[in-house]
Formats: structure tokens, sequence, C-alpha cells
């Protein structure tokens, strides 16, 4: 039995949670996501708390992975639609730059061009310094996939360190060749 399954979810105030048949409909002030239920797996409601419930995880060993996955997105909507989520990178290189245009941005990686990157519907990216980029929505997947996109289009390199990556990542570093 999974011990993330079985953890109940608090829903914060502000938060409405509406469960019809299989769907479940998340609002929040931030805005609102749904979901349809694996068969197998219930959500029960009692005042301001969700429990998900499992029918027959003990014979059923994918049901057993859905029970705990199953929380763990039902409670990433709750906190989505709430605080909402976000990602930061940094840039690191020296000529790399972002900068805002609308919604969108403009990068200068050491192409001979510039990017230009539109985020997907519900995610707002903000530059807030040539090297720093936020990426924000409600979405945890959605959020941490864009972070992925931007990053994949210069992933760092292992001899100086330059390119995209996540606030906080180390990036391990060759010594590359010896002079002599």
């Amino acid at each position: 039995m999974s011990r993330v399954g079985k953890k109940p979810i608090q829903i914060p105030e502000g938060v409405k949670v509406e469960i019809s048949g299989r769907k479940v409909n998340v609002t929040g002030p931030l805005g609102s996501l749904s979901w349809d239920l694996i068969e197998g797996i219930d959500l029960k409601q009692e005042d301001n708390i969700l429990y998900v419930e499992n029918k027959g995880a003990e014979e059923d060993k994918k049901l057993q992975a859905f029970f705990g996955l199953s929380r763990a997105l039902i409670s990433n909507m709750v906190n989505g639609v709430a605080t909402g989520f976000e990602k930061d990178l940094e840039i690191h290189g020296i000529g790399y730059r972002a900068t805002q245009v609308n919604q969108d941005i403009e990068l200068q990686l050491g192409y001979s061009h510039t990017i230009k990157f539109s985020p997907p519907e519900g995610i707002t990216i903000q530059v807030v310094d040539p090297t720093k980029i936020k990426i924000k929505g409600i979405d945890k997947q959605q959020v941490g996939q864009v972070a992925a996109n931007i990053r994949e289009l210069r992933t760092p390199e292992p001899y100086k360190g330059k390119g995209i990556r996540y606030k906080d990542e180390y990036v391990r570093r060759k010594a590359g060749k010896a002079a002599k």
C-alpha cells in the first residue's frame, strides 16, 4: 500500500473541489484544472479534506502504483490553483542573454540567430534579469515541461559550463586538454 496515497489532502481557503463521476474539477483564485480518475481509484471529500481511496490495491500491482500517483496529481492541482508553481532558469556564458518581447522571450545563445520562444496557454514567462528567467503557472507538469524545453535550447556543456540551467543546478565540469 502506498504511503503517499494514504495521506489526506488539505483544501486551502478559496479552493473548490467538485467530484462528478470519474472527473475531478479544482477551481481556485488562479484558475481551474480538471483530471479524470483512474478506474479503481475513488476520491472522497469530508469538510476541507480529500481522501484518495483504493479499491482492490492488494491484488493489482498497477493499481497500487496509480494510488500514490493519483494522490500526488490531485494534491498538485489543489496547490497549483491556490498558490501556483514556478521554476527559475539561469543563463551562463558570455553574450548569452534573454529579452522580454510581450509574452514571448528572445534568447541569444551563441548561435548566428536569436531564438524566439512562445509559452503555451496558461504559462507566463518573465525575464527578471538578462540572465535569469522565471516560469510560472498553475499546472506543475506543464511548468516543468516548459522549463525543460527552454533548457534544451542550449544545455550546459561540461567544459566551460555555458548554457541554460536550473537555479542551483550543479554542472559537473571536465578538465579538458592538458597544456604542455
